[in-house]
């Protein structure tokens, strides 16, 4: 069981690492497709990738299965498109920080004990600390719909959250999340194709696309289905708490995108949140062996 749990963290993290870059690299695709476009290529070849390596013909789920496998897939693609349309108004750090609302969400309403509460507290003070500070970048500076958009995004990721706990229940990961993926593609894919038409089929578009798919859909959701088939929603939305300092670090270095010192401080209160969190688990799990 320990041994399980901590796979399921690393899982974690290597998710965050690789979505996060993918993020970084979609950006930059926004001037050839827009937020749209970037969305619908991820969405395609994420969803072309998985359905070639674990055959999702061969689901056999229940009724309820399915019905938390759509919700889970359209909760993942509403998620990803409003969250590039933020991303093209706001910086990718603050976006992130802003989007962490939805699993922070999550994770206080699954508290069962005062431990619990104080982690996500914890948490809650790094992605405050992770907004622009009033003497430099100003709140005011934002863009207030790429922050309404960042926050909607939120609420679909604590979807994304609890129907992915759900669908993990049942069948294989790979297979569950290669649907969901296929949903959410059916979902977004049409929106790209609507607004940005043959700029689609462009090669650096194709290429990009691509690889946005592979890192930032087709990786990190096998990686979390695995994770949230080994954990409890609250203490993976609680580890989701670094994803707001990954992004940070992802877009300080490829799009050199910088972060304040207090926004740097974040990332040690965000880490010891986790951190504890994993502790906290852990320590539950060897009290129920015992």
């Amino acid at each position: 069981m320990n041994q399980r749990f901590l796979l399921a963290i690393v899982a974690v993290l290597l998710a965050m690492v690789t979505i996060q870059s993918g993020a970084s690299f979609a950006k930059q695709l926004f001037p050839v497709v827009g937020p749209e476009g970037t969305s619908a290529l991820r969405a395609f070849f994420g969803a072309l990738i998985l359905t070639v390596i674990f055959r999702p013909w061969r689901a056999r789920l229940s009724a309820k299965g399915w019905r938390n496998v759509f919700f889970y897939g359209a909760c993942l693609g509403a998620m990803n498109i409003i969250f590039y349309l933020a991303i093209e108004r706001i910086p990718l750090g603050i976006g992130v920080a802003l989007e962490f609302t939805g699993p922070l969400a999550v994770a206080f309403f699954s508290a069962r004990k005062k431990r619990d509460f104080a982690w996500a507290l914890l948490a809650v003070a790094g992605v405050c600390l992770l907004l622009p500070d009033i003497g430099g970048a100003s709140a005011e500076s934002l863009d207030p719909l790429g922050v309404l958009l960042a926050l909607t995004a939120g609420a679909f990721w604590a979807g994304y959250i609890v129907f992915g706990n759900k669908t993990g229940n049942e069948g294989s990961g790979g297979i569950t999340v290669t649907l969901g993926m296929l949903v959410a593609a059916m979902c977004v894919v049409p929106v790209g194709v609507i607004t940005q038409g043959s700029a689609l089929l462009a090669p650096e578009a194709v290429l990009i696309g691509c690889a946005v798919g592979i890192f930032s859909s087709a990786i990190p959701y096998t990686l979390e289905m695995s994770a949230m088939r080994n954990m409890p929603k609250q203490t993976f939305s609680i580890m989701m708490s670094v994803e707001p300092a990954v992004a940070a670090i992802a877009a300080f270095i490829i799009i050199d995108e910088s972060l304040t010192l207090s926004q740097w401080f974040a990332v040690v209160l965000v880490v010891i949140a986790t951190a504890g969190s994993s502790i906290t688990q852990r320590q539950k799990q060897v009290e129920t062996l015992a």
